[in-house]
């Protein structure tokens, strides 16, 4: 996989907000760099790690991610072909705290 200097730098803004972007490297970072455009992307971010990574690199990254939200696994299920209970977040519950019952 080729990835080019800029390559953090074509992602929007907001996604490395925690983080400076000029120490990830698209290699050793992949899967933080997945996730942050699973979670909070817009769709030119999507198309850039869809270009640039591996499909097998981004549903591995969506199945292990516990805060993903149903709908992203599902499309990314849906793209990718694995079926969307491999997915952790369709393991498991977020944890809400039920109303009491008196």
């Amino acid at each position: 996989m080729q990835l080019d200097k800029n390559f953090i730098s074509q992602f929007s803004k907001h996604l490395f907000w925690d983080t400076n972007p000029d120490d990830l490297d698209p290699l050793k970072h992949d899967r933080y760099i997945i996730l942050k455009v699973l979670l909070y992307g817009l769709y030119p971010d999507w198309q850039l790690i869809y270009k640039f990574y591996p499909m097998e690199s981004i549903v591995q990254a969506a199945k292990s991610a516990r805060e993903l939200d149903k709908r992203t696994a599902a499309f990314v299920s849906l793209i990718s072909g694995v079926p969307k209970e491999q997915f952790l977040c369709y393991a498991t519950n977020a944890s809400a705290p039920k109303h009491w019952n008196f």
